[in-house]
């Protein structure tokens, strides 16, 4: 039986995919926040995203960068709204002392309420959380290698409350959470004082 859901929950993400968008940052200008783009934090802080150019990009030659420092930075997209759908983004973890993180974000109702799944560099592990209230709470953990310095692709598929978690190509984890039901913004998240490159951030809905 549990073959039987495991194959249905698969399944389920490949099909009804609407209006998938990619953003690369390449049109948007040097030094600023990209059109479209929001600023947030969870808790206290001054993160600082701007577009920069990077010669590593997967697609070059801008990427989005933060690196300011906040308990969690957040940069969302303002016209995205989905209740089911995906989100993927590629990231570099770049450096910092007390966290290396990149993570996306969904179902982002304001920068205190949310879900987000990240990958550390630090700790080499990857988790699922929900933000309530500013306070973030893990429900889903594994461990697997997350190179600084390296680009790597994290993406989360979403249907009621089932989550898919996809890191470098490799279906890690699957979670149900009912903390958020409705439709929210996505975006993308980092922790503490981490430098960390965003490109090729794609969404949509089902």
């Amino acid at each position: 039986m549990r073959k039987l859901i495991l194959l249905w929950f698969g399944a389920a993400w490949a099909v009804g995919l609407l209006g998938a968008e990619t953003v690369n940052f390449d049109t948007a200008a040097v030094g600023q926040l990209p059109p479209g783009w929001t600023s947030a934090k969870t808790g206290q802080g001054a993160p600082q995203w701007i577009v920069v150019t990077d010669d590593s990009a997967p697609s070059k030659p801008n990427v989005l960068k933060q690196s300011g420092q906040a308990t969690y930075p957040l940069c969302l997209k303002e016209d995205s709204r989905i209740q089911d759908g995906f989100v993927e983004v590629k990231f570099k973890p770049i450096s910092g002392k007390q966290d290396q993180a990149g993570g996306v974000v969904w179902r982002c109702q304001d920068a205190d309420n949310y879900y987000v799944a990240r990958a550390n560099a630090l700790e080499d592990n990857l988790t699922i959380y929900h933000t309530i209230n500013g306070q973030r709470v893990s429900f889903k953990n594994v461990e697997t290698k997350v190179t600084p310095g390296q680009w790597h692709t994290l993406r989360v598929d979403f249907q009621a409350n089932r989550f898919a978690v996809t890191f470098d190509g490799r279906k890690l984890l699957e979670a149900d959470d009912d903390s958020f039901k409705a439709a929210g913004k996505v975006g993308v998240w980092t922790k503490a004082d981490s430098v960390t490159a965003f490109d090729d951030f794609s969404f949509g809905s089902r």
